[in-house]
């Protein structure tokens, strides 16, 4: 089964992912922004940052986990590739992301994203599966 799909959707760029748990469906949404940003096959496991936030519900907190994940790609140049989340519920997150910092010569960035939306967002638990969809603004 996929990580996720991308989706078709006017000037930006949009993303349909599914989980067995709320952890992995947030796990595969975070490897998704990078693997749209840049090739992971080039990014090594370096450095290690420890994340903790917060949001209102389900939907915030995926908002505020990808928006974190940005911010550090934009502000501290780090490219991310193992996510490792160690606590979850619907609005509090705890996780440690592995990377490094960008390397002109080794790493290409394929698309620039400017931020997470809330734009046709949704997190539903159907079945046994957790589906999301997420749109990112180009």
């Amino acid at each position: 089964m996929p990580k996720y799909i991308l989706i078709d959707h006017t000037a930006d760029i949009g993303i349909d992912l599914v989980g067995i748990s709320l952890q992995e469906l947030f796990t595969n949404a975070a490897f998704a922004l990078f693997d749209i940003i840049t090739d992971l096959s080039k990014v090594e496991s370096k450095i290690e940052h420890k994340i903790q936030i917060a949001g209102l519900d389900k939907e915030q907190l995926l908002v505020n986990w990808l928006g974190e994940l940005l911010y550090l790609h934009d502000v501290k140049n780090l490219l991310f590739k193992d996510f490792i989340i160690t606590d979850i519920k619907d609005n509090k997150l705890i996780a440690s992301v592995r990377g490094e910092e960008f390397a002109e010569g080794k790493h290409v960035i394929k698309t620039e994203i400017k931020a997470v939306t809330h734009h046709n967002l949704s997190i539903i638990k159907k079945d046994d599966l957790w589906k999301a969809r997420i749109i990112f603004d180009l």
